[in-house]
Formats: structure tokens, C-alpha cells, sequence
């Protein structure tokens, strides 16, 4: 598969994710975008520093190697938290990590598996 595919569709799945966990406490607002911005970068850099590191923009990606997704959406969730909290000069709470760890691993999950889908529909034969 194609890296750059990949890359958007690995940074709009974040976006949604973002959007997502925002819109659940109600901070979908002018107020809310600072946060939302810094959030959305923390899983950026997390996602784009672990991602190639797993192995996921290697070729050959299939539905065996979803694992690696999972993990790596687990510790990019973790590692925007703690960045969250030090860019914020906030507190670092361990069940905000493992929500938003958990969370993300499900959401790059899915967007991986679809995008999977999506690529076997275009192969030919």
C-alpha cells in the first residue's frame, strides 16, 4: 500500500478522534479550539514518531499486522497525554492516558482495516 494514503488518512483518523473526544464533553467551540489543536499535534507527533517505528508504512500491510496499529495507537495515545500535560504545565492523569490510549488504538485500528479493504477492492484480479 502507498504511503501517502496512509499518512492522510492516518491524520484525519486523529482529527476525528480528536473531534470526537471533544464533542463527548461538549467543548466543540471557540473555546475549546486551543485545547483541541494542541491535542490533535500531541497525536500527530505520537502517531508519526512511533508509526514508522512499528512497521506500519512498510509494504505488505495486512489484516494480520492490525496488531501493530492497536499497539502503536495505544502508546500514541499514552505519549500525547504526557505531552498534553507538559505542554499545559497540567497534571498527568493515569485513566486520561488509558482512555485516550485505548481510544485511539480502536480508532487507528478500524481506519487501518478499512483502508485494507479499501486497497484489496482496487487490486486487480
Amino acid at each position: 500500500m502507498n504511503k501517502r494514503p496512509l499518512i492522510l488518512g492516518d491524520t484525519l483518523a486523529l482529527l476525528i478522534l480528536t473531534v470526537i473526544g471533544f464533542a463527548t464533553h461538549g467543548e466543540i467551540n471557540a473555546s475549546g479550539l486551543p485545547r483541541a489543536g494542541l491535542m490533535f499535534a500531541a497525536s500527530l507527533t505520537g502517531w508519526f514518531l512511533l508509526a514508522p517505528a512499528t512497521g506500519l508504512f512498510a509494504p505488505g500491510q495486512n489484516t494480520a499486522s492490525l496488531w501493530r496499529a492497536a499497539i502503536t495507537g495505544f502508546f500514541t495515545g499514552v505519549l500525547t497525554v504526557i505531552l498534553r500535560g507538559q505542554l499545559l504545565h497540567g497534571a498527568v492523569l493515569p485513566i486520561f492516558a488509558l482512555i485516550i490510549g485505548a481510544t485511539t488504538a480502536l480508532g487507528m485500528c478500524l481506519w487501518r482495516w478499512l483502508a485494507l479493504r479499501l486497497e484489496r477492492r482496487r487490486a486487480p484480479g
